[in-house]
């Protein structure tokens, strides 16, 4: 193991070096216009791994984007399995004048690589990228075998991974997986994620009028959809912030009191919130501390509205229609499909007269909780210990990794979450970026990871 990382110490400026060209592929998974863009990236990977010793690259296509495969088996059948899943994909740039650089021109600047996909997830699969080169270059080998399933589609839903992982089970049969597309609970305070909330995401449609009318000639009788919609999203919630949706909460558990305890004893706290995000008070559910907000209570956000006119200036229309994006977070005993079909026969119930509605379900993930005893969690444990020389916390997470339960039931084995991002990263935002301090360790706690899994039996 030594001389793997003695191999990072000798090769850290051309980790980064490599890691800049990866970032230059404007690999935005949502938009047609960058479809060869996204395939182009995928090649670029797929012949990076080849370069430095994967002895099975396969570059497989989907209805979509392509999918990313790589395989060294070399440490043999009595050695530990690890599948190293990550994606190639990021989110689209927008609003674009809010970056202080080009996003697809990565820029060094106060220890930190700001670029679209720096932390999520694109400068994460590199820490285990260039760890296992340095493990093929300095040791001739790895000491457990390794799989890397890399994806084009994960900021869209992951549509084409599902079919792909329960096809492929028998290939991508392991021991374990691990993920890095997490955040650390803290700078310098590494963390492993056991517990993540799913998501139910639909749009709302609200239809009015035949077509646009003057509010003039119009408004009065005829229902504004836009005010409809207003009125249905209002209807969701009450003054507490607790979801009013008949069944919402059906089968949610509360919180153990060990559990509840070691959770708040972290210390995330309402000023770091506010600190972190730059708003006066904090909200959510009442009766809950941010961290249970955060972390193990479901939410109902709406993440846009769109309708009537929006332009410079005013123009009195009563617009036709109305459509309005809506997200809910899931803790574990809530399901998305079912979710669905509660918030559906909601919006049903409270749509006003005059106006018809549609819900749809766009994509969703289940709620997923990691065995804290699970071996490879303790794999991780020692490596982010060894690497930081500070103890590992555990966490939950209030983000969705859908992958994460798809492994789990496709492949019945533990995933483990052991990111090197962090919150105030901007992953999604203008101004992404990623800690090198970050970067550099996580790729030698990547190594040390790969070879605590050889010792599984000695954990």
């Amino acid at each position: 193991m030594n001389q793997a990382l003695q191999f990072l110490d000798h090769h850290d400026q051309q980790a980064l070096d490599e890691l800049i060209q990866l970032l230059r592929h404007p690999s935005v998974s949502t938009d047609p216009a960058r479809r060869d863009a996204v395939a182009t990236c995928a090649g670029w990977l797929g012949d990076h791994l080849r370069q430095i010793g994967m002895p099975v690259v396969e570059i497989h296509p989907t209805a979509g984007h392509p999918i990313v495969y790589a395989e060294h088996l070399g440490a043999g059948p009595d050695r530990p399995t690890v599948l190293m899943y990550g994606h190639y994909d990021v989110q689209p740039v927008d609003p674009l004048p809010l970056w202080t650089n080009d996003p697809f021109d990565p820029t060094i600047r106060d220890g930190k690589i700001f670029a679209r996909g720096a932390t999520d997830d694109k400068g994460q699969i590199w820490v285990h990228i260039k760890a296992l080169q340095a493990m093929l270059a300095a040791e001739g080998g790895l000491p457990v075998n390794v799989k890397l399933l890399i994806e084009g589609e994960e900021e869209i839903g992951s549509p084409n991974l599902s079919p792909f992982v329960r096809e492929q089970a028998a290939k991508l049969a392991c021991d374990a997986v691990v993920v890095s597309d997490t955040a650390m609970f803290a700078p310098g305070r590494p963390s492993i994620v056991y517990g993540l909330r799913g998501l139910a995401y639909v749009e709302i449609h609200v239809q009015g009028p035949n077509r646009d009318l003057h509010s003039g000639s119009y408004g009065g009788p005829v229902r504004n959809p836009l005010n409809a919609l207003c009125e249905i999203i209002a209807s969701m919630k009450d003054a507490t912030g607790r979801v009013t949706i008949d069944g919402f909460y059906d089968g949610v558990p509360d919180l153990s009191d060990v559990e509840k305890a070691a959770l708040n004893a972290l210390g995330y706290s309402e000023d770091r919130l506010r600190s972190d995000v730059g708003v006066p008070a904090a909200g959510g559910e009442a009766g809950y501390s941010i961290v249970e907000r955060l972390w193990t209570r479901p939410t109902l956000d709406v993440n846009g509205i769109l309708g009537g006119f929006t332009g410079e200036g005013a123009k009195t229309v009563l617009p036709a229609k109305a459509m309005a994006k809506v997200s809910m977070r899931l803790v574990p005993h809530q399901q998305h499909t079912e979710i669905v079909e509660k918030i559906t026969a909601h919006v049903s119930k409270v749509t006003p007269e005059g106006v018809t509605s549609e819900v749809i379900d766009l994509h969703g993930a289940d709620p997923v909780l990691v065995p804290l005893d699970a071996p490879a969690l303790k794999a991780a444990k020692i490596a982010l210990e060894e690497t930081y020389q500070q103890p590992c916390l555990y966490q939950r997470e209030g983000g969705s990794i859908p992958v994460v339960e798809l492994f789990s039931s496709a492949l019945g084995v533990p995933t483990v979450l052991m990111g090197f991002g962090l919150n105030n990263e901007n992953a999604h935002s203008p101004d992404e970026h990623f800690s090198l301090e970050n970067f550099h360790k996580g790729m030698r706690a990547a190594v040390r990871f790969y070879h605590a899994m050889a010792r599984l039996d000695a954990l």
